[in-house]
């Protein structure tokens, strides 16, 4: 596969995109190789739940810029990069949120995180449907705190952490990609 991506986004208080956080990553190794960190104005001067997380230290610059031009600069980078696969925690939501995106494949990282037969860190005794699946308790903080052990563990939030967050679920779970649900 080559290399692939890790998105995240955060909306404002009109379920609109605010910030897309990008993560290219090895699809052997599981490594970040890039990485960008999208504020898309004006949405981000609407507001919303984390909005005092958007300009936050992050290990990269803020892109500062409209929609139009977050999205062809990820279309250009992904091309350069040879990325045709997009990973996301919930990715229907990202999907949902980003149609502009909707010709890559997308894989849904909870899909296999939130089910005892994917995810040996799922104790025996865990609640969960008959399906395998977790009945609560499977968003990226906890999935995170369960897989890494490290319970002080908080997200953050921020579109460009969150997905650097999800590229490490994907790395300490384990699974080829190619075993990743597609929607």
């Amino acid at each position: 596969m080559g290399n692939f991506a890790v998105i995240d986004t955060e909306t404002n208080w009109n379920d609109k995109v605010m910030s897309i956080g990008v993560v290219i990553a090895d699809s052997d190794t599981f490594q970040p190789n890039d990485a960008r960190y999208y504020v898309l104005a004006p949405e981000y001067e609407i507001g919303g739940m984390y909005e005092n997380t958007l300009f936050i230290e992050t290990p990269v610059q803020p892109i500062l810029c409209t929609r139009a031009e977050a999205i062809g600069d990820l279309k250009n980078w992904f091309r350069q990069q040879g990325v045709t696969s997009i990973f996301a925690y919930n990715a229907c939501f990202d999907r949902n949120h980003l149609p502009e995106l909707k010709n890559y494949e997308w894989h849904d990282i909870m899909r296999l995180a939130a089910y005892r037969q994917t995810n040996p860190k799922i104790s025996a005794n865990a609640d969960c449907f008959s399906t395998g699946r977790l009945k609560r308790g499977y968003g990226v903080e906890a999935m995170l705190r369960l897989l890494s052990g490290k319970r002080a563990y908080a997200e953050t939030h921020n579109a460009f952490h969150d997905a650097l967050d999800e590229l490490e679920i994907i790395r300490l779970l384990g699974h080829p990609l190619h075993t990743y649900p597609k929607l």
